[in-house]
């Protein structure tokens, strides 16, 4: 987590910096907002990690001399051929492009997605998948 913490540190310093460089440069209060806000989001995740590095065991992937096979060798399980990611996306999409055009299609992205959500969590509780 320290490696983590430590890029995330270096990225809050990158686009704070970035930021000063671009008012200097612009005096655009929007991107000067954008880039500063950015900088703080970095922040708060590199800060969180350093700090809960500190008081947690020191994984197999923070020690300089760690075996390979100390790694957790299962990292979840990811489908390897679901449709489902692509059915959330396209709702989520017709959701946005709702909030553009017309309420209806907010309605009809909503709906769509919601099935799609359930479509996804409960996939492997049906026919050939089932546990």
């Amino acid at each position: 987590m320290k490696i983590e913490g430590l890029l995330f540190a270096v990225g809050c310093a990158i686009f704070l910096l970035i930021a000063a460089i671009y008012w200097y440069f612009s005096h655009d209060p929007i991107g000067t907002t954008a880039l500063t806000m950015t900088g703080g989001l970095a922040f708060l995740v590199g800060f969180y990690l350093l700090y809960t590095s500190k008081r947690v065991y020191p994984r197999p992937e923070d020690r300089g001399d760690a075996n390979i096979d100390e790694a957790d060798p299962e990292y979840g399980f990811f489908s390897p051929n679901s449709w489902w990611p692509l059915v959330v996306g396209f709702a989520t999409f017709c959701t946005a492009l709702g909030l553009v055009f017309a309420v209806w299609l907010i309605a009809l992205g909503a709906f769509l997605l919601a099935i799609s959500l359930v479509g996804w969590l409960f996939e492997y509780y049906r026919r050939d998948f089932a546990h």
